[in-house]
C-alpha cells in the first residue's frame, strides 16, 4: 500500500486547512485509517482514526471538537478537517493505513505510513 498525503501549508491561529491521504496499491475499503502528527523534537502522536466503512472514529482528546476525519471508500481517499487550529497543532501529519479494518490509537496499529506532510500554524 502507497500513501500520499497532501494539503499541509501555513495558516494562522483559528484557520481551517483540510489533508488528503490517497491511497495505491491494497484494497483501501477494508482498511483502518489514521492520521498522527509529529512536532519537532516530540514523539509522533495519535490524532485521528476511523474504520474500513466511515462509521466508527476516534480522536485525540487534544483536537475533538475541532477536527474531523471522514473516508471517501470510491477515491481511496482519507481526509482530515481541521478547524479552529492553534500554533500547537504545528506538526507534520502522517497518514496511516492499517492490515485490518478497525480502528486503533497507537503506532504500532498500523503497517504502512505517508511521507507526512507540513502543516504550520502562526500565532
Amino acid at each position: 500500500v502507497q500513501l500520499q498525503a497532501s494539503g499541509g501549508g501555513l495558516v494562522q491561529a483559528g484557520g481551517s486547512l483540510r489533508l488528503s491521504c490517497a491511497a495505491s496499491g491494497g484494497t483501501f475499503s477494508s482498511t483502518g485509517m489514521g492520521w498522527f502528527r509529529q512536532a519537532p523534537g516530540k514523539e509522533r502522536e495519535f490524532v485521528a482514526a476511523i474504520n474500513w466503512s466511515g462509521g466508527s472514529t476516534y480522536y485525540a482528546d487534544s483536537v475533538r471538537g475541532r477536527f474531523t476525519i471522514s473516508r471517501d471508500n470510491a477515491k481511496n481517499t482519507v481526509y482530515l478537517q481541521m478547524n479552529s487550529l492553534k500554533p500547537e497543532d504545528t506538526a507534520v501529519y502522517y497518514c496511516a493505513a492499517s492490515r485490518y479494518s478497525g480502528t486503533s490509537t497507537h503506532t504500532a496499529g498500523y503497517d504502512y505510513w505517508g511521507q507526512g506532510t507540513l502543516v504550520t500554524v502562526s500565532s
